[in-house]
């Protein structure tokens, strides 16, 4: 692994972690906290990830394409990840602290073929996206 293609971006919610793992666990609304809005619809997914379901999403970003993940981590209210094909991993660490709950999104692209997004400053740009995700996550879980 490349620590170097690892992206975090942690934010301080005013929520429980229940409430924020239950947004995060469905699928069908990621497309609300979505920082980088390049989800266009979710295709296939179930109701609530576990380890190991899969869903679909049609993304964007100047043409539409699928993505199918995989959740490669679950621990209820504590950890979310699922990777797709090129097995680039996103996730989410909840840890309660005093006021709410600290939310770390990361973005992995550390296997070696994740070399070829450094020339495109992928981790640049998912890091603003990922800050903007978490601002929205703060809005839909605490109706801000």
């Amino acid at each position: 692994m490349n620590e170097r293609r690892k992206v975090f971006v942690s934010r301080t919610i005013a929520a429980p972690a229940t409430v924020i793992f239950d947004l995060l666990a469905d699928p069908r609304q990621h497309h609300l906290i979505d920082g980088s809005g390049s989800i266009a619809a979710t295709v296939d997914a179930p109701t609530r990830l576990s380890l190991g379901a899969t869903f679909s999403m049609s993304m964007r970003q100047k043409v539409r394409y699928p993505v199918r993940n995989v959740v490669c981590a679950f621990e209820e209210n504590r950890v979310i990840a699922w990777h797709h094909v090129a097995r680039f991993i996103w996730r989410y660490d909840l840890e309660p602290v005093e006021g709410g709950t600290r939310v770390t999104e990361s973005f992995d692209y550390s296997p070696w073929w994740g070399i070829l997004m450094v020339p495109f400053k992928v981790g640049e740009a998912n890091r603003h996206n990922m800050e903007r995700s978490l601002e929205r996550l703060d809005e839909r879980v605490t109706q801000r």
